[in-house]
């Protein structure tokens, strides 16, 4: 097999999107309190290790091949990719990796501060081999929801070109059931030391995501045509999105924030996510502009609900993921064999097919995570002692702390940061003023 342009881009978008889960940790990170931050990068580092290794023994056959019930693949038919070797199908085994790597760790920010590090752990390749893999094989591998599924045969197949459902939905209503079963932490919504204490490291996290996006989005398209439409609009919807949360900011609390132009690029590289290749560089810019405003209107809902989204998972991976996935039913262009969405005369077929999708992708991650979640939670414990949360999550489980100033880490009575301005995590009047 000679080594074609395409194989070559494809590692190189695998490159790209493994570096995504490190900026995934700088972005998370930075949004910590100081005494949190390693834990929190710890989560997604982790989660490199743990997926890397399920994705070789198991992971990849689930995702494909010969289904079980139109679930999920046979965990043993590839089992350590012994059969791979010499094909050019190891490429792109590869490349789905990284998806499920940085897919469950996206769920690790609703649950910082307060979650046991071994707890993380033994949840983290459960989750993968029971939610993401199936979940996968649905949509992508010729299950349930796929064209010649039952469910897809039914009422239309889904699109989904990179991962809206199955990436941040999935993770989306995760982080909220995980949120729920570890309840909140102490002095959430007044303690303003649960405020991000490193904005730059949040931007230089968010900077890392959307480079890293380029090959999340592009890695499996299959023109130069197809390619350069991917391109720009995983350029221009994000950038549509930060305007429209910073906007939303200006006119609910007053003034633009980093915080805010940051989540926005966030929110509209999960929003293009399963759009990518099917809508218009227009459409990129209506959808980044809808799903930054929304998402900046959604941050206030865990208070208003009383739920302790730290990081505002589902504020940005679940509002945006289900806005994506579903602004499809109105903005997918045409192409041969499907009239596109409503907005191009095609019927509502297509917005039945995703809500069809949301709504499988969203039960099948909340009972899973409940059932994992719980279990984890009512056998080794899942959350860290009060007494460990005051003194800071990096020191009770790894010994360590981020910053040293004068021999005194953030976890003792020394915190730099208790004159960082206002900003909207935890701070209830900034999120609904």
């Amino acid at each position: 097999m000679d080594l074609t342009a395409g194989h070559v881009w494809v590692m190189i978008s695998a490159a790209m999107v493994l570096l995504m889960t490190p900026g995934l940790a700088f972005f998370y990170g930075g949004m910590t309190r100081a005494k949190a931050a390693l834990n929190m990068m710890m989560m997604s580092f982790v989660a490199v290790g743990l997926v890397g290794i399920v994705w070789v023994l198991w992971g990849y056959s689930m995702t494909g091949g010969d289904g079980i019930a139109q679930l999920f693949g046979n965990p043993f038919a590839s089992f350590g990719l012994t059969g791979l070797i010499g094909t050019e199908d190891l490429i792109g085994a590869g490349y789905g990796a990284t998806f499920a790597i940085i897919t469950v760790a996206l769920i690790s920010g609703a649950i910082a501060d307060r979650a046991k590090f071994g707890a993380w752990t033994l949840f983290v390749p459960i989750w993968v081999t029971l939610v993401y893999c199936p979940l996968a094989f649905m949509v992508w591998g010729g299950g349930l929801l796929s064209a010649d599924g039952a469910v897809g045969s039914a009422v239309g197949e889904a699109i989904d070109f990179a991962g809206g459902t199955v990436v941040h939905i999935s993770a989306g209503v995760a982080a909220l059931v995980l949120a729920l079963i570890l309840g909140k932490r102490q002095g959430f919504g007044k303690d303003p030391a649960q405020r991000p204490h490193n904005i730059p490291l949040v931007m230089l996290g968010a900077a890392l995501l959307w480079f890293g996006w380029f090959g999340f989005n592009g890695g499996a398209a299959g023109t130069a045509e197809e390619a350069g439409l991917i391109w720009v609009n995983t350029m221009v919807a994000p950038a549509a999105a930060m305007i429209g949360w910073i906007v939303t900011e200006r006119f609910r609390d007053g003034r633009p924030t980093s915080l805010g132009a940051a989540s926005g690029i966030v929110a509209g590289l999960v929003a293009i996510t399963p759009a990518c290749a099917n809508v218009s560089p227009v459409g990129a810019v209506g959808l980044g502009l809808a799903s930054g405003a929304l998402c900046a209107l959604a941050v206030g809902i865990k208070y208003r609900l009383g739920f302790d989204d730290s990081l505002d998972v589902v504020a940005v991976h679940l509002v945006a993921g289900v806005t994506g996935t579903l602004a499809l039913g109105f903005l997918a262009l045409p192409v041969e064999g499907a009239g596109g969405g409503l907005f191009y005369g095609g019927g509502a077929a297509q917005l039945l097919a995703q809500t069809v999708a949301a709504v499988v992708a969203i039960a099948l991650s909340a009972i899973m995570t409940a059932i994992i979640g719980l279990a984890i939670h009512k056998t080794i414990g899942f959350r860290i002692t009060p007494d460990d949360e005051v003194s800071g999550v990096d020191l009770s489980e790894h010994a360590e702390t981020a910053y040293e100033f004068g021999g005194l880490g953030v976890g003792g009575s020394f915190h730099p940061f208790a004159d960082q301005s206002k900003s909207r995590q935890n701070v209830p009047e900034a999120a609904n003023s």
